[in-house]
């Protein structure tokens, strides 16, 4: 197996030591941050994604490979400046107000650094005028809103209706997910799109990206 395979390997195995020592030796090896990145990161978080959605993996697997890709990404993150490496596209992320559930949003944005997204990850209750502060100042591609509480589910309609009524609605797209939503839901908000669970919300934001 070459390098980038092992890489994928540890990957998707969530053993963070090895994929952060393996993308280290690739590096002093010579192969571009870019590399390491995309034909290993990246395709290896895809895989994974894929195997989710299929059910052969569970959220804890899913949680355990995120992070040894996050263990990887540090090494390779100073570099991507420097070599001018461009994001695939930038998300400023949170849960709702008055929600303090954190563990799909933060499989998320992890799932969306995996796949080469920016991701500004403002917490949990997160008040409308803080995403539209973030907006502002972040310039995002997209907005990505979680709830996991059906009594916080109508603080989306609020956010989206703040980024609305400060005139920046349109500058980007917004992406809502939680347990208790729906697609019917996400529509009904004025959201873009619904992401059922971390992986497909991946997808719809590349989806959201090619529009």
């Amino acid at each position: 197996m070459t390098l980038v395979e092992d890489l994928k390997s540890a990957l998707y195995k969530g053993d963070a030591d090895v994929a952060a020592a393996l993308t280290q030796r690739g590096l002093e090896e010579g192969m571009s941050a870019e590399t390491l990145l995309s034909k290993g990161l990246i395709a290896g978080m895809d895989r994974v994604g894929v195997d989710f959605r299929s059910g052969v993996l569970f959220v804890p697997e899913v949680l355990i490979a995120a992070r040894a890709m996050k263990a990887a990404l540090e090494i390779l993150r100073p570099l991507f400046a420097e070599s001018g490496i461009e994001p695939v596209g930038r998300v400023v992320l949170g849960t709702v107000q008055g929600d303090l559930h954190d563990i799909g949003k933060n499989l998320v944005g992890m799932m969306l650094e995996g796949a080469g997204f920016e991701v500004h990850d403002l917490g949990v209750d997160v008040a409308p005028g803080k995403f539209v502060e973030a907006v502002k100042a972040k310039k995002p591609d997209l907005v990505g809103l979680s709830a996991l509480l059906t009594t916080t589910m109508t603080m989306m309609q609020t956010t989206i209706d703040a980024l609305t009524e400060a005139g920046i609605r349109d500058q980007c797209r917004v992406i809502v997910g939680g347990a208790p939503l729906t697609e019917d839901f996400a529509l009904g908000i004025g959201a873009d799109a619904y992401g059922a669970d971390a992986s497909l919300a991946v997808v719809r934001a590349k989806e959201l990206l090619a529009m």
